[in-house]
C-alpha cells in the first residue's frame, strides 16, 4: 500500500494554490484527508479517518508525530473577531489519540493527547505532558511541563513519573516502525 498524495486547496485569504508539504517518510493514510497550508516533519503518520485541514490557516506538525484514527486537526481563520487567528502548531514526537480534536492551539514536544481529547484556541501545552482520555483544554489555558491534566475543564492532577515521561519517545518510536511497515507493504492484516 502506498500513502496518498495529499491534495491541495485554494487558499482563500491570499489565492494562492496551497499544498500539504511532506517530510521525508511521512505515511498519510489514504482513508484520512490533509489539506492546505500543511507541513508534516520527517517520519509523522496520519491514520484512518483523520482530518489535517489547513485552508485557512497554517497547520505546523513536527517529526515522529503520530495523528491517530479520527482524530481532527483544523485552525481559527484571521477574522474581525480575531484578527490574526490561531494557527495550529504541533511539536515532535506527540501521539494525538484516536478522536482527538485540536483547534488553533499549540502543542509541544513528547505530548500524549488522550482519547477524544479536544484542545481549544490559543491554548498552549507545553513540552513533556499528558493529556487524559476526554479531557476538555479551555480556550487560552496553558498546561505546564512535566503534569497529567485530566477532566473537562482539565485540571493538574499530578507529577509525570519518569516512566511516563519515557513512553512519550517510546510511543513516537513505535508509530513510526508500524508507519513504516505499511510504506513498505508490510503492514499486518
Amino acid at each position: 500500500m502506498s500513502p496518498l498524495r495529499p491534495h491541495g486547496t485554494s487558499d482563500k485569504n491570499g489565492g494562492q494554490e496551497k499544498s500539504p508539504q511532506l517530510g521525508n517518510a511521512v505515511y498519510i493514510d489514504p482513508q484520512c484527508t490533509v489539506i492546505g497550508d500543511v507541513e508534516l516533519g520527517d517520519d509523522c503518520s496520519v491514520w484512518p479517518m483523520a482530518v489535517v485541514r489547513g485552508d485557512m490557516h497554517r497547520i505546523r506538525i513536527g517529526a515522529r508525530t503520530s495523528v491517530q484514527d479520527g482524530a481532527v486537526l483544523h485552525i481559527t481563520h484571521a477574522g474581525p473577531f480575531n484578527e490574526d487567528g490561531w494557527p495550529l502548531v504541533i511539536g515532535e514526537d506527540v501521539t494525538i489519540g484516536h478522536k482527538a480534536c485540536l483547534h488553533g492551539c499549540t502543542v509541544g514536544s513528547r505530548v500524549l493527547v488522550g482519547i477524544g481529547a479536544i484542545v481549544l484556541d490559543g491554548a498552549v501545552i507545553e513540552d513533556d505532558v499528558v493529556l487524559a482520555a476526554g479531557a476538555l483544554v479551555p480556550p487560552g489555558k496553558t498546561l505546564e511541563s512535566g503534569y497529567l491534566y485530566v477532566g473537562a475543564p482539565c485540571k493538574q492532577a499530578r507529577p509525570l513519573s519518569e516512566k511516563e515521561r519515557k513512553f512519550f519517545r517510546y510511543s513516537a518510536a513505535n508509530y513510526v516502525k508500524l508507519k513504516n511497515q505499511y510504506l513498505t507493504g508490510e503492514e499486518q492484516p
